[in-house]
């Protein structure tokens, strides 16, 4: 599939600045994105999220540790479980039927928005 570099750049730009300022990123912005946007499936935009997520973190973690905002103990004790479910999460991705990817998707980002917004 051929993906155009503009709207691409687009939503790297997007889903980069959103992680470093307010914490998200990946799958809040790529994903529906890519879905939406570029026309790429479920499945295939949920692992190429995941493989964007490493870089845009690790720029984010740079200039957090510099700036001596990172909690170590907090988030080495949260990459352990994060880490385990990521494996499982992707070790099961293509036994999910991809409307309900969809689905689940939009339930834990409603979810989100409404226990932040009250």
């Amino acid at each position: 599939m051929e993906i155009p570099w503009f709207k691409a750049v687009i939503i790297g730009i997007t889903a980069g600045f959103l992680s470093g300022l307010l914490g998200i990123g990946g799958g809040v912005v790529i994903v529906p994105a890519f879905v939406l946007w570029l026309k790429i499936d479920q499945f295939h935009a949920a692992a190429t999220s995941v493989a964007t997520i490493v870089i845009t973190a690790s720029a984010a973690l740079i200039t957090f540790g510099v700036g001596g905002a990172v909690d170590w103990r907090a988030g080495a004790i949260i990459f352990i479980g994060s880490a385990t479910g990521a494996w499982l999460g992707a070790r099961y991705l293509d036994r999910i039927p991809e409307w309900s990817l969809a689905a689940m998707f939009s339930a834990v980002m409603t979810i989100g928005a409404v226990r932040m917004w009250f």
